[in-house]
C-alpha cells in the first residue's frame, strides 16, 4: 500500500511564496527533488540553509561533531513562551550537557520496567474510551483526539503518577490543545533574524495558553518538591529527575528549571507519541493482513500484560518502526554551523542552517526499496538493515538522540497492539489522510476510521 504524502511545491518559488506555503505546511513547502538529492541549498536575504540527506554528512553533524552544530535558535523562537529559555530541547553547550546528565538516568533501560504498568493503564483507558465509538453501524471517528488523549495520559501517569482525569492534568491537556492550534512555531523570527530586544510578536492566545500551562506545571513540580522533602513522593519519573544530582557539580534542578523540562517532556512525549499512534492505526486499518497479525499479538498479551510480554510484540514493533519511517513525528531538525564547513565540494559559511530531514531521508528514493510503500517486513531485508543504519533517524542520533526513544518504543507497540486486539479498524475512503507538519506530522483533516468490536 502506498502511504499518503503531500504534494510538493514547484522547484522555483519566491521567498514570499515559500513563507506562505511554509505557514500552511512545512512538508508541502519543499520541492520533490529533495527525495533524491544528497544536499540542497536554499538562499534567503537573511540566511543560507542546506538540507542534507547524505548519510556520512548526517553522521558528521549528529554523531561525530555534534557540539560544532548546535541547535538553531530559529526553531526556538516560537517555542520559548511555552518551554522557557532553559528546556533541554532548546539549550546547547555546557547547559545542555548538564541537563542530560541529570535527565538521562531516569530513562535508562531498568526504569522502563517501572513505567510499564502506567502505560498499560493508559492503554486500557484508551480502549475503554473507544468503546462507545465502535460498532457495525457506528459513525466514523477521528482517531487523533483519542491518541492525543492516550499519549497525554501516559505522560501524566509515568511522570507524576496521576491519570489525565486528575484536575491539573486535564487542564494542562486542554490548554495545550489550544496552544497547539495557534501554531507557535511559525514565528517571524524563524525567518528573519531579530535582535534580542525586539518583540517576537507571539499571538495573544499563544502567550496566554503558554502562561497557563506553565503555571499548572509549576504547581505540580512545587507539590512534588514538598512530597520529596516529606519523604512521601512516589517513585516515578518526576521524582527520579528531581532527586538526581549532576554527577559533576552535585546540583539538582531548581523548581523553575524543572518547569522547563516538564514542558518539553509533555510537548515531545505527548505530541510525538500521539502523531505516531494515529498514523500507525490508520496504516493498520489500510492493511488488513498487518492488522490481523498485530491483533493476534495484542490478544496474546492477555488482560494484564507484563513487561516480559513485550517479546510477544515482534511484528508490532516492526509496524511501529515502519510507521516512524513513513511519518516521523518531527519531520525536520535544524542545526547551525559555528565555523565555516565544506560539504560536497561547497563552502558552507559560519551561521548557516543545516537542515536534517527524517521525512526526506526515510523516504529517499536512492536509499529505500519502494520508499513510499508500507512494509513492516522490510527491516528483515538487506536493504532495510542497511537503511536502518544509514537513513533512519526518527529520534535523531548521537549525543542528542531523543531521551525518550526507548520509552516510545515500548509505549507505541503496546498501545497499538492493545487497540488492535479489541477493535477491527477500517479506513474511510472519502477521508484519506493528507500529512501536514507544524509542530509534528499530523493529518490535515484528522485520521478517520470505522471501528467494530472484535468477537
Amino acid at each position: 500500500m502506498i502511504a499518503p504524502k503531500p504534494k510538493s511545491r514547484p522547484d522555483k518559488t519566491s521567498l514570499r511564496g515559500y513563507v506562505k506555503l511554509f505557514r500552511k505546511d512545512i512538508l508541502s513547502a519543499q520541492p520533490a527533488k529533495l527525495y533524491r538529492a544528497w544536499m540542497a541549498e536554499f538562499r534567503t536575504p537573511f540566511f543560507r540553509s542546506y538540507l542534507v540527506n547524505q548519510p556520512d554528512l548526517i553522521k558528521r553533524v549528529l554523531n561525530e561533531r555534534p557540539m560544532d552544530f548546535p541547535k538553531s535558535a530559529r526553531i526556538a523562537e516560537g517555542l520559548i513562551p511555552l518551554l522557557g529559555e532553559g528546556s533541554v530541547f532548546l539549550t546547547n553547550g555546557e547547559a545542555w550537557k548538564r541537563q542530560r546528565r541529570i535527565i538521562d538516568p531516569a530513562f535508562e533501560g531498568g526504569r522502563l520496567r517501572d513505567t510499564f504498568d502506567a502505560m498499560v493503564a493508559s492503554g486500557q483507558m484508551a480502549v475503554a474510551r473507544l468503546d462507545a465509538a465502535a460498532g457495525p453501524k457506528a459513525a466514523p471517528i477521528d482517531l487523533e483526539p483519542h491518541t492525543s488523549h492516550a499519549a497525554a495520559d501516559v505522560i501524566f501517569r509515568t511522570l507524576f503518577s496521576i491519570p489525565i482525569e486528575h484536575e491539573i492534568a486535564r487542564d494542562v491537556f486542554a490548554q495545550f490543545q489550544d496552544h497547539q492550534r495557534e501554531q507557535p512555531i511559525l514565528n517571524i523570527a524563524a525567518f528573519i533574524p531579530l535582535p534580542k530586544w525586539m518583540p517576537r510578536f507571539h499571538s495573544k492566545r499563544t502567550k496566554q495558553t503558554a502562561k497557563s500551562i506553565r503555571a499548572l506545571i509549576r504547581k505540580l513540580t512545587e507539590d512534588r518538591m514538598r512530597e520529596i522533602k516529606a519523604g512521601t513522593a512516589p517513585n516515578d519519573l518526576a521524582t527520579k529527575i528531581m532527586t538526581t544530582p549532576d554527577p559533576e557539580t552535585g546540583q539538582v534542578f531548581s523548581a523553575e528549571e524543572m518547569v522547563d523540562q516538564v514542558a518539553i517532556f509533555f510537548l515531545a512525549g505527548h505530541e510525538t507519541s500521539a502523531s505516531a499512534l494515529a498514523w500507525g492505526l490508520w496504516l493498520l486499518a489500510a492493511n488488513p493482513d498487518a492488522q490481523a497479525r498485530v491483533a493476534a499479538e495484542g490478544a496474546a498479551l492477555g488482560d494484564a500484560p507484563q513487561f516480559s510480554d513485550l517479546s510477544k510484540l515482534r511484528y508490532t514493533k516492526d509496524v511501529f518502526r515502519e510507521t516512524l519511517r513513513l511519518y516521523p513525528p518531527v519531520p525536520m531538525m535544524v542545526r547551525e554551523t559555528t565555523c565555516p564547513e565544506h560539504f560536497r565540494a561547497r563552502d558552507i559559511p559560519k551561521g548557516s542552517q543545516i537542515v536534517l530531514s527524517p521525512w526526506h531521508v526515510q523516504r529517499h528514493e536512492r536509499f529505500w526499496d519502494d520508499p513510499d510503500v508500507f512494509d513492516p517486513e522490510r527491516f528483515k531485508t538487506e536493504n532495510g538493515k542497511q537503511c536502518l543504519r544509514d537513513a533512519y533517524i526518527p529520534f535523531s542520533s548521537g549525543p542528542r538522540v531523543c531521551t525518550g526513544a526507548g520509552f516510545a518504543m515500548v509505549e507505541g507497540p503496546l498501545i497499538l497492539a492493545m487497540i488492535a486486539a479489541k477493535y477491527q479498524m477500517r479506513v474511510v475512503d472519502e477521508k484519506r489522510p493528507v500529512p501536514v507538519a507544524h509542530l509534528t506530522v499530523r493529518s490535515r483533516d484528522g485520521i478517520w476510521l470505522q471501528l467494530e468490536k472484535r468477537a
